[in-house]
C-alpha cells in the first residue's frame, strides 16, 4: 500500500506525517549548513625560563600546562573541534608568537590559562577579556602577566611604543579586538559561570584589561586566572589532580557550549544567504559593520587597514564603524568581501530603512 497517496487515509494521520517529514528535511539542512571545523587555540601561560608566579612554592607554568592539556583532551572528544596548543611542553614561547600561532591557524577562539597571586589571602577564579583598564587592582594583574615580554629576544623592537605600566598604552587597543568584544565576553561568561555555579569557586567575575597576549590575537580571546597560588587552600587545590581536572573540564564545557552557539549562528547566516535577493528600494541603505567598541577612533584610513570613507555612529556607550555605505545590495556584498580580505573576518552587512535598522533578509524579500 502506498501510504502517502492512499485516498482512504484519514487526514488526521496525514498531517503528523507531513509535519515529521518537514522536520526531518529541515534537520538535514541544518546538518549540511553546520559542517564546519572550529579551531580552538589553548595557551598555557609562561613556560621554560618563565615560571610565572611561585606562590606557596608551586609553579604557575606547570599548573597552567596541565590544565591546558586537560582542556584540549576534553575538546578533542568533539569531531568538529580542532585543538591547537601554543605549547604542550615546558618551553618558553614569546607572547607575540602565541598570538601568531592563533592568527596563522585562523582560529575561532583563543584561551590563555594562568594562575594568580597576591600579597593578601585573596582567592577565587576570574576571566579577562581585552579592554580598558577598570581599576588599579586589575592593572597589577596585567603588569604581572605582561612582564614576560622582558624575557623575549628583541622585545624593544617588537613591542616598540608599548609600555606595560602605562595607562596611555591602552588607547592603542586593536579595533579587531574591539570587534570581537561581544564574543569574547560571551565565552568569558560561560567559563566564569561554570567556575562559580558548578564548582562553587569564589567569583572574581569577568573583567576587561590590557593583556599583551590578548592584544596579539585577531579572534575572540580570553585569559583565565584559575585561582591564587598564594592562597594556601586554593594553591593546594590547583596543584592537585582533582582541582586541575575540575577546572579543565569546566573550561572545556564552556567552549563546547560556545561552539554550539557559533554553529547556530552559521546556520542562520547560511539560511539568510540562501534567501537573499537583489531587489531593493531606494529608501533602503546598506552598510558593512567592520568594528564596534568604546573607543572613539579617528576616521583615518590607516586606522582601518586602508579602508576609506568609514562611518562612525555612536550607539549608547559604544561606537559602531561602517564601511561601504550604499543603496545597492550588490555593492554592499562587494564591500563586505573587501572588508573581510582586509582582515575584518567577522564583518557583516546591515540595512537601514529611513534611518531605522531592519533585517537584511526581510529587505531582500521586498518587491
Amino acid at each position: 500500500m502506498n501510504f502517502i497517496h492512499d485516498s482512504k487515509i484519514n487526514a488526521k494521520f496525514k498531517k503528523p506525517f507531513f509535519l515529521a517529514l518537514s522536520l526531518l528535511i529541515l534537520g538535514s539542512c541544518f546538518t549540511t549548513f553546520a559542517q564546519k571545523s572550529y579551531t580552538i587555540v589553548i595557551d598555557a601561560g609562561h613556560g621554560g625560563k618563565d615560571p610565572g608566579n611561585l606562590g606557596n612554592g608551586y609553579k604557575e607554568k606547570n599548573i597552567a600546562l596541565k590544565v591546558a592539556l586537560l582542556v584540549g583532551k576534553e575538546l578533542n572528544k568533539n569531531q568538529d573541534i580542532n585543538v591547537l596548543y601554543t605549547r604542550d611542553t615546558d618551553v618558553f614561547i614569546d607572547l607575540w608568537k602565541r598570538g601568531d600561532i592563533a592568527n596563522t591557524a585562523k582560529a575561532d577562539l583563543f584561551v590563555s590559562i594562568h594562575c594568580d597571586s597576591h600579597t593578601s589571602n585573596a582567592y577565587g577564579a576570574g576571566t579577562f577579556v581585552l579592554g580598558l583598564r577598570g581599576n588599579k587592582k586589575n592593572l597589577e594583574i596585567a603588569k604581572r602577566e605582561n612582564s614576560a615580554i622582558l624575557l623575549e629576544d628583541n622585545y624593544q623592537e617588537r613591542y616598540k611604543g608599548f609600555d606595560a605600566n602605562s595607562v596611555e598604552s591602552v588607547i592603542g587597543l586593536s579595533l579587531l579586538q574591539e570587534e570581537n568584544l561581544d564574543k569574547s565576553l560571551e565565552i568569558a561568561s560561560l567559563i566564569q559561570n561554570n567556575f562559580t555555579v558548578k564548582l562553587k569557586r569564589n567569583d572574581r567575575k569577568v573583567k576587561q584589561d590590557n593583556f599583551q597576549v590578548l592584544r596579539e590575537t585577531i579572534m575572540p580571546s580570553v585569559l583565565v586566572e584559575l585561582g591564587f597560588l598564594t592562597n594556601t587552600y586554593e594553591g593546594r587545590y590547583l596543584n592537585s589532580q582533582k582541582g586541575q581536572q575540575q577546572m579543565g573540564t569546566s573550561i572545556a564545557d564552556a567552549i563546547v557550549n560556545y561552539v554550539s552557539n557559533l554553529k547556530m549562528n552559521t546556520i542562520l547566516e547560511e539560511v539568510t544567504n540562501e534567501n537573499s535577493s537583489n531587489s531593493i528600494k531606494e529608501a533602503i541603505e546598506f552598510k558593512v559593520q567592520i568594528a564596534s567598541g568604546k573607543n572613539e577612533i579617528a576616521l583615518k584610513s590607516y586606522n582601518f587597514k586602508g579602508l576609506k570613507n568609514v562611518q562612525r555612529v555612536k550607539v549608547g556607550n559604544y561606537y559602531k564603524y561602517y564601511y561601504g555605505v550604499t543603496v545597492s545590495f550588490n555593492e554592499a556584498q562587494t564591500s563586505l568581501s573587501i572588508a573581510k580580505k582586509k582582515g575584518y573576518k567577522t564583518a557583516f552587512m546591515v540595512a537601514f530603512k529611513n534611518g531605522e535598522k531592519v533585517s537584511v533578509k526581510e529587505v531582500n524579500k521586498m518587491p
